[in-house]
């Protein structure tokens, strides 16, 4: 968010009108000072400023993809979900993943681990919204065993949105999803007031309904790199955390959200980087007290799975 952050402050100045301009120099300072969310909530932009945003957004981030996705192809690179896939259960109905990013690389790493992935949209070229026919998409077989019909399914991830993709626009007025680069705005929501209200349209909606339902049937929660900031989910996440249900959070710095959540309940274990007496580590909070331990980085999803899920 930082860069992101650094890239809108540099970049969208030049394509603004006068008065989104005057509006942008009232919000570009407090990007550095409080952060990106932060500055656009306290100066909500104008819907042609918003369409700005995302504009730049959408191209900052598409270019970061875009070389990861070339390493990965050419086999230069592993991404770090694509370690961590194999020591999940994949329970039959699919793997639930949620995630507030834009980029497709949660896809990417599903299918370099052998995965199917569900995004709800069916088709090749311009994808329709349709969760029910990309379901069936994964069946497999059909046995009658007794008067029961049963299903295999392939094995797949189903990821879930709330915030939208790269790879969603709209066409004629529906939202599709198209796997290539079009002239044209994406369906994504960025940070601020505007991000709630977006929220309740399509496919925006259908993402969130599926997410908040994963996430209330879940019986553990692997969170990695998430600061407990999105109104989307805390409805359902945080409550559900509260409830009892066993967490393990892994990121590079806690949020002042995921650390008071972490010291409250005891079901919560949270690792990040840290720096002590010279030495580097991982921070982490066990049953609301906290630990620091040198040469380990259990924090990263590359030394968690290196460290924990492979000892």
């Amino acid at each position: 968010m930082g860069a992101l952050g650094h890239h809108l402050v540099a970049h969208i100045p030049a394509s603004l009108s006068e008065d989104d301009g005057k509006l942008w120099d009232e919000i570009h300072p407090l990007i550095e000072i409080h952060g990106l969310e932060a500055a656009l909530l306290k100066v909500p932009p104008t819907p042609s400023l918003e369409a700005a945003i995302v504009q730049n957004t959408a191209d900052f981030i598409a270019t970061a993809e875009a070389s990861i996705i070339s390493d990965v192809f050419n086999h230069a690179r592993k991404l770090r979900l694509t370690k961590l896939l194999p020591h999940l259960i994949k329970p039959e109905h699919g793997i639930p993943i949620v995630t507030t990013n834009y980029d497709r690389l949660t896809e990417i790493a599903c299918e370099e681990a052998g995965l199917g992935v569900d995004t709800m949209f069916s088709g090749q070229f311009a994808s329709k919204l349709d969760p029910i026919e990309s379901f069936w998409g994964f069946c497999r077989n059909v046995t009658l065993v007794g008067k029961t019909v049963r299903h295999k399914f392939a094995p797949r991830a189903n990821v879930f949105k709330p915030h939208g993709s790269l790879d969603w626009y709209h066409r004629e007025g529906n939202p599709v999803r198209y796997a290539g680069s079009l002239p044209l705005p994406r369906l994504i929501i960025t940070p601020g007031l505007n991000k709630f209200r977006n929220g309740y349209e399509s496919p925006f909606d259908k993402h969130r309904e599926k997410a908040n339902d994963a996430i209330d049937k879940a019986r553990r929660f692997l969170i990695v790199g998430y600061g407990f900031n999105d109104d989307h989910l805390e409805t359902h996440l945080t409550p559900r955390i509260r409830a009892g249900v066993k967490t393990v959070i892994l990121t590079h710095s806690l949020s002042d959200k995921a650390r008071a959540l972490a010291i409250a309940n005891k079901n919560v274990i949270a690792a990040e980087y840290s720096e002590q007496g010279g030495q580097t580590g991982s921070n982490i909070i066990i049953e609301s007290a906290e630990f620091f331990y040198s040469d380990v980085n259990y924090w990263d999803l590359d030394g968690f799975v290196e460290g924990i899920l492979k000892a």
